[in-house]
């Protein structure tokens, strides 16, 4: 499989927030539900150069965004809602972490994940993720229990 990493585009972007819909509980990851989220991912500026867009055979296929402490990278991801489930998750996640390694400094790589969202824990724990603590975190209009994991180079 050829995958290619770019920084995210604003065409890319508007398609994330506003066709990106994902089932059931899942929706929760849906960028219209958090307005900040929403506004964060449609507007260049507040992007900064922090989103990457990830394009396998030459489909948008996901996306992640990196915001890097002194010696710590925090990590999001999505994938496209309709190329979930399809056991790409830690080829995906395993591409992110060597982009990590090649272009930055850094020790640590720190995630969030909705403790609802076992099928992403499986695949971060695949790759090398260590459970560290759990927290609330308000989004959404309320608040959600969240995992934090790490992964150590």
């Amino acid at each position: 499989m050829n995958f290619k990493i770019d920084k995210l585009s604003q065409q890319n972007a508007m398609k994330i927030a506003d066709d990106w819909k994902y089932d059931g509980e899942y929706s929760f990851y849906d960028m219209t539900e958090d307005p900040e989220d929403y506004e964060e991912i449609i507007s260049p500026l507040l992007r900064e150069n922090n989103y990457f867009q990830v394009i396998k055979n030459e489909e948008f296929f996901g996306f992640f965004v990196l915001e890097q402490t002194v010696d710590t990278v925090d990590m999001g991801v999505g994938i496209k809602p309709e190329l979930t489930g399809n056991r790409l998750g830690v080829q995906f996640i395993s591409l992110i972490l060597n982009y990590i390694k090649e272009n930055y400094s850094v020790t640590t790589v720190r995630l969030g994940v909705a403790k609802f969202n076992i099928r992403a824990q499986i695949v971060y724990e695949k790759v090398g993720f260590t459970k560290t603590r759990e927290y609330q975190q308000p989004t959404n209009g309320t608040t959600y229990t969240f995992v934090e994991m790490e992964f150590i180079f």
